[in-house]
């Protein structure tokens, strides 16, 4: 393994997820302060999701992720970052510059990803993606400590940019251009609708996280956690989740279907402890524990479990990204800003119910799928 290679990789997941945790974690409670409204956050925290669900139906189109889009997504990255300070008091701006982040981080991932498992393997790449769950955790744990405001917060947020466009740069400047068709494939819709539950299952998986990615610190700072308590809280799901991810190997063993239903059971058990417990600190830390199998195990079984059902291994697995976390995403933020401005009471009850929706298509998939996982 390439060691210089290796810690220019490791440093890129570092900020590039450093980015993801001012987004989530920081920016919703800075536009709350702003003056948005839980529907207009909603909204705007809705448009990046879905243009990762939409992307990659452009390389079906013939759009190939070379070296020079590549690049494009770089600059894309950093300006839309910068301009988050000047479109933040405008609606309509600061949804058009939220879409043009989400294009970057949407581009800049895949072509990385791709480099990462070619030059490291397999074996190794899970040490190195490791780096950015840390970067999450250290950004938010040393970012709590100021006051944020909305010039604070996109100055924060054009930094991690701009590091991560750099490391990214650094990557990808003496790279063979045979890495940019990584992305183009073939379409074959026949490949979800024969297997409907199963992927209508991991939709709403993410639908349920819509609440907590874009109203957990909103929804517990309203009721009276402190900012600091409650970036403890996100901290502590990202340290299980890590530990999850080192150790995870051996629970892979077993069936994946039975892990896919376990893993949704326990994210609406998670939703329940935090609808009824919002304030009860010991219980929240409880609830965020199971964050390690609602997030980190869930996202590693689909994967897995994709892996073995579909030939065409490379499509499932943007289909997995596009679906899940992009149109997923979008729904969840959507849903949960209308939810929130109305029902404030109800947020995390309705994730609670799309989670199980997603456990009882898991298991209807579970008595279709007889395929050896």
């Amino acid at each position: 393994m390439n060691k210089t290679l290796a810690y220019k990789i490791a440093s890129f997941y570092f900020f590039y997820f450093a980015i993801i945790a001012v987004h989530i974690i920081f920016m919703p409670k800075v536009l709350s302060q702003v003056g948005y409204s839980p529907s207009q956050i909603g909204i705007i925290y809705a448009s990046a999701p879905l243009v990762r669900f939409i992307v990659p139906f452009l390389f079906l189109k013939g759009l190939k992720l070379n070296k020079n889009i590549f690049n494009i997504a770089l600059i894309l990255l950093v300006t839309s970052a910068m301009s988050f300070y000047f479109a933040i008091e405008n609606f309509y701006t600061i949804v058009s510059v939220n879409i043009l982040l989400g294009i970057g981080l949407s581009l800049i991932l895949p072509y990385i990803e791709v480099i990462a498992l070619e030059k490291i393997g397999k074996e190794d790449y899970g040490k190195i993606r490791l780096f950015g769950s840390i970067g999450f955790v250290l950004v938010s744990l040393v970012l709590v400590r100021f006051t944020l405001t909305p010039e604070s917060s996109t100055l924060y947020l054009s930094a991690m940019a701009t590091l991560s466009a750099l490391f990214g740069y650094l990557i990808t400047k003496d790279e063979e251009e045979h890495n940019s068709d990584a992305l183009h494939v073939e379409l074959n819709i026949n490949a979800i609708r024969s297997h409907w539950s199963l992927w209508l299952g991991m939709l709403f998986m993410q639908v349920s996280f819509g609440a907590y990615y874009n109203f957990f610190t909103i929804y517990e700072t309203d009721r009276g956690i402190s900012l600091d308590m409650t970036i403890y809280l996100w901290s502590f799901g990202v340290l299980v989740e890590i530990v999850m991810l080192y150790f995870q190997g051996p629970l892979l063993k077993r069936e994946l279907k039975m892990l896919l239903i376990f893993a949704a059971f326990m994210t609406t058990l998670r939703w329940l402890i935090v609808d009824m417990y919002a304030t009860n600190l010991v219980i929240l830390f409880i609830s965020q524990s199971i964050h390690a199998i609602s997030f980190a195990l869930f996202h590693t079984v689909s994967i897995a479990y994709l892996y073995t059902l579909y030939s065409q291994k490379k499509l499932a697995q943007q289909f997995f990204f596009g679906i899940c976390y992009g149109l997923g995403g979008f729904l969840g933020a959507l849903s949960s800003g209308y939810i929130y401005e109305y029902f404030s009471d109800y947020l995390f009850m309705s994730s609670a119910f799309f989670s199980l929706l997603a456990t009882l298509f898991f298991i209807h998939a579970s008595k279709f799928i007889n395929k050896r996982s």
